[in-house]
């Protein structure tokens, strides 16, 4: 009777106890503006509307996003809802798996090369890319072999590479994606009730067609052969759930935009409750999604009450952040905790000679760095060049070519060299083949920094790299936290870091809008750039962690080859491990963050050169270490020559590339591992 009572209570709390709360926020909602509206002139115009301009104000304008808001969250969450239940990951959401990035990329290449095709708000391109960014995630993670673990590592990639594309052509496309910056960071903004118009059948059909297979997701849940034994056909349930999971997400992406994080949080609180049963789930989900997604935008407001617009999404990642960091502690033992990472290049080597590797790569750097002084607007100009170098030539020349082109390329060689230590050093000390300063949070912590330092304290252009190295170690301690409290297991950290990354990038994205940068300019500085750097770059960031730090590394390296052992043995051989392993991440954090002081936030370059040179020379620390810096050069020295001659006179950012070739070799890498 008792129990009866209980269930009883939750029912009430969480359906009706949510709904109430869906009334009190929108209530609080549609009240937020630039001019305050009386409760009592807010009720009168949704239940008794007249011909005055408060009326039309609130029915016209504000009462469209709440209910906007309302059907994007609600959408989101039940979304999350099945991609968790399909693919038996409780961290799989549009937003982890990359399905966002998908849909959001689609939108924009649409409208750039076929803009008379983008019909419906381009919800037929949303749904293509959804649907293709999660067939490519699905499979490249090992179909229905995969573990959640791998699933969120290759929506992680793959979300990383529809990022770099879109932002390629925001760039060279901004007059044609004027307008998409603010709606591709998440955004309610209603003028009108076309939105909602819009939206709403295609959210009912996808909602009443999941309500219908909710049993059939119930038997899903229990696993395949449990599935078939009951009588179902698993591939037609996965396959309709799936596409209306996509149709669910690619209507509220082609209305709001990616607002990432909802689809996870929602679902998450209601089996907390301790729902199971997929009908009072998805209900419930869609309640609180909603619920969710509205509190958010209110908090938004809050936060900014210029009315400036921050974007709802960045808020949301700022909330649904800390919980996925929350989520993978509470679940990291019963779930994945025990899981072997299966993206450890290295396995198999080639075990090449350091005495045939090094010179190999000495002889690809000069080259490419010969092309790349050789090489510009006039075309490639190697007799030019060397009469600049050594001889007689113009002064006009001569400028261009010792005073931009030579010092762009050596702080192009020597922050690609600090990037990829910086990478290896990560992936030793915290025992994790993923680890990279852009992945762990590192670069989005000293993106923070820095653009706290130029926008919010308004100091001088000379503070900015003080900012970068404050936000990068403020990270670094909450990464080392996470690390501790995850015993240091690589796929849990993995997973973390994916969490530390989004909080740090949902702030830079808020300090972004606030601070109206241009779109250009805020996305190359963004996606790390090479871009009119000089002399200055050099000598003040760059020269001096490489004649300082590399040679204290070189001593160091053995503790990452103890480490490696395994604690125990490392304690038994007399290791203070927690002092060797942090003294060794600061020095990793101040590399990575004089690096983004330098050149921006570039990834991928810690965790591309590390592997490669595992693939090429085993995985003895110390040999690797002279190997992973030449890698590391080689790389953003020829991402720099191509950011510059690929689409001259235009310029591609150097990080943008690095990520576009890194992602593909990184999925790559995951598919063979499978």
């Amino acid at each position: 009777m008792e129990n009866a009572f209980q269930k009883t209570l939750v029912a009430v709390l969480t359906f009706g106890g949510g709904i109430a709360l869906l009334c009190i926020f929108v209530f609080i909602h549609i009240n937020q503006g630039n001019v305050s509206i009386p409760v009592s002139t807010v009720k009168g115009a949704i239940f008794a509307p007249e011909d005055t301009l408060a009326h039309h104000t609130v029915r016209v304008l504000r009462l469209p996003r709440a209910v906007m808001g309302i059907l994007a969250g609600g959408a989101l969450a039940v979304a999350g809802v099945v991609l968790q239940t399909v693919t038996k990951n409780p961290l799989a959401s549009a937003s982890t798996l990359g399905i966002h990035s998908g849909t959001y990329f689609a939108v924009v290449a649409t409208t750039v090369f076929f803009p008379a095709v983008l019909v419906g708000n381009g919800i037929i391109a949303a749904f293509l890319g959804g649907i293709i960014t999660f067939l490519i995630v699905f499979i490249l993670s090992g179909g229905n072999s995969a573990t959640p673990v791998r699933m969120v590592l290759a929506g992680m990639i793959v979300t990383f590479l529809f990022s770099s594309l879109t932002s390629v052509l925001q760039i060279f496309y901004e007059n044609e994606t004027a307008g998409l910056f603010l709606w591709g960071s998440g955004t309610l903004v209603q003028n009108d009730w076309s939105g909602v118009h819009f939206s709403w059948p295609f959210i009912l059909a996808g909602f009443i067609v999941l309500l219908f297979m909710a049993f059939k997701l119930d038997t899903l849940s229990l696993g395949d052969d449990v599935a078939i034994a009951l009588g179902q056909n698993v591939n037609t349930v996965k396959f309709i759930s799936v596409i209306a999971a996509v149709m669910l997400t690619s209507v509220t992406v082609s209305v709001v935009g990616p607002i990432g994080f909802v689809g996870l949080v929602a679902p998450h609180i209601i089996k907390l409750i301790g729902y199971r049963k997929h009908l009072p789930l998805i209900i419930a989900s869609f309640i609180w999604g909603g619920n969710v997604l509205l509190f958010a935008d209110i908090l938004a407001r809050i936060i900014d009450p210029s009315f400036s617009e921050l974007p709802v999404g960045a808020l949301t990642a700022l909330i649904g952040a800390p919980w996925l960091i929350w989520l993978v502690l509470r679940l990291k033992r019963a779930k994945y905790g025990d899981e072997v990472t299966s993206v450890t290049a290295g396995k198999t080597t080639m075990d090449m000679s350091l005495k045939v590797v090094i010179p190999m790569l000495i002889v690809l750097i000069v080259f490419v760095f010969c092309i790349s002084l050789a090489s510009g607007n006039y075309g490639f100009e190697p007799m030019v060049t060397l009469q600049a170098l050594f001889g007689e030539s113009n002064a006009f020349m001569k400028g261009l070519i010792v005073d931009l082109r030579l010092p762009r390329a050596l702080v192009a060689l020597l922050s690609g060299m600090v990037l990829a230590v910086s990478g290896l050093i990560f992936q030793g000390v915290l025992q994790n083949p993923l680890a990279d300063p852009s992945v762990i949070g590192i670069t989005s912590g000293a993106g923070v920094g820095a653009l706290l330092t130029m926008y919010v304290f308004g100091v001088s252009a000379a503070w900015i790299p003080v900012g970068a190295i404050i936000g990068s170690f403020v990270f670094f301690l909450m990464v080392m936290i996470f690390a501790i409290r995850a015993e240091f297991k690589p796929t849990i950290l993995a997973l973390l870091g994916i969490g530390v990354s989004a909080f740090g990038s949902a702030i830079v994205q808020i300090l972004v809008v606030r601070a109206d940068i241009g779109v250009a300019s805020a996305l190359t500085w963004l996606s790390g750039t090479t871009y009119a750097k000089g002399w200055s770059e050099l000598v003040n960031y760059l020269v001096w962690p490489v004649v300082i730090i590399f040679p204290l590394l070189v001593i160091r390296m053995r503790v990452l080859d103890t480490l490696a052992l395994g604690d125990d043995t490392a304690k038994g051989l007399g290791m203070r491990v927690m002092s060797a392993r942090f003294q060794l991440a600061f020095l990793a954090t101040l590399l990575a963050a004089l690096s983004v002081a330098a050149v921006g936030a570039i990834g991928f370059v810690g965790l591309i050169a590390p592997h490669i040179a595992r693939l090429l020379v085993g995985p003895a620390n110390q040999r690797l270490l002279p190997v992973t810096i030449l890698i590391g050069g080689a790389l953003l020295v020829v991402a720099d020559l191509f950011s510059r001659t690929l689409l001259a006179p235009n310029e591609i950012p150097s990080g943008v590339l690095v990520a576009i070739i890194g992602a593909p070799y990184f999925l790559w890498l995951m598919k063979k591992r499978a």
